[in-house]
């Protein structure tokens, strides 16, 4: 089942009745948490705020910059989005999805089973013609009970040097990143061994939208991706590298997710780093 949904077909669907999760996000804000000052200027009619780093992520430390959050903060965001387990929920960020894509992925894990991705984000929706507002809704009152979704497979750092020693470990970064040539983040340079460089932004296209399926199952496949072989996918801290399964998703491949990515990886001296291509 396809979770994106196009801001056009959105727009043709109306928003009554569904559950809509903004979660613009950015590394910087200025007063309050990254991404609330841009919903604030502008979001979806109806629309609450979650995010990331807070409701999203778990605090930072031994387990990466953005490790797993708990049930408990998934299911108090929903329930304040107003959602219950049988809501139609669609998340979005201001595009390329990256945030979202997230949001999507830690909302599946623990539970939510109708849930779409505006492609695009407010930046197609807002192309497409959609209204936006600055009005803030009221808190919602839902009952959203959170669980865990056994279809969603998550890696650990162990999981994650066997799948790239014996399957296919994508690594969503940057080339100069992965190469180890810079790092302006974490505080070492390099990739896991055995790691294959397919940056996000090679699944997307320039307005921030997904590529189609077809060019996404041939871009995976081009990069070793084979029926039978288990796919696994980081990035630096589990948020690009979320957008990347959702790409996975798309293309029809079934894709774990090492949640604690590079940022984890690194916290023991002892685990291999490597360099170059």
């Amino acid at each position: 089942m396809r979770a994106l949904v196009s801001a056009e077909a959105l727009l043709e669907e109306g928003l009554e009745g569904l559950v809509l999760v903004d979660v613009q996000w950015s590394l910087s804000g200025s007063g309050g948490p990254p991404g609330r000052d841009p919903y604030e200027v502008a979001h979806l009619p109806g629309a609450h705020h979650v995010d990331l780093d807070a409701e999203l992520a778990g605090s930072p430390g031994p387990g990466g910059r953005h490790p797993m959050p708990t049930g408990h903060a998934v299911q108090e965001a929903l329930r304040r989005c107003g959602a219950d387990n049988a809501s139609c929920v669609v998340v979005y960020d201001q595009g390329p999805s990256y945030a979202a894509a997230r949001a999507w992925w830690v909302m599946r894990h623990f539970g939510a089973q109708d849930l779409r991705v505006l492609d695009g984000g407010l930046a197609a929706w807002q192309r497409a013609g959609g209204p936006v507002t600055t009005e803030l809704p009221e808190p919602g009152a839902g009952t959203f009970e959170a669980g865990l979704d056994g279809e969603l497979s998550v890696l650990d750092a162990d999981a994650a040097a066997r799948v790239a020693r014996d399957g296919i470990l994508l690594d969503a970064r940057a080339p100069e990143r992965f190469r180890g040539e810079t790092e302006p983040i974490d505080p070492v340079a390099g990739h896991v061994p055995g790691a294959v460089n397919l940056p996000t932004t090679t699944t997307a296209q320039p307005d921030g939208r997904f590529r189609p399926a077809p060019e996404l199952r041939k871009l995976f496949s081009d990069n070793g991706v084979r029926d039978g072989v288990e796919v696994g996918v980081y990035c630096g801290s589990g948020v690009t590298a979320a957008h990347e399964v959702l790409a996975l998703h798309e293309a029809g491949i079934k894709a774990a997710l090492y949640v604690g990515s590079w940022s984890d990886w690194i916290t023991d001296p002892t685990r291999p780093v490597a360099t170059g291509d």
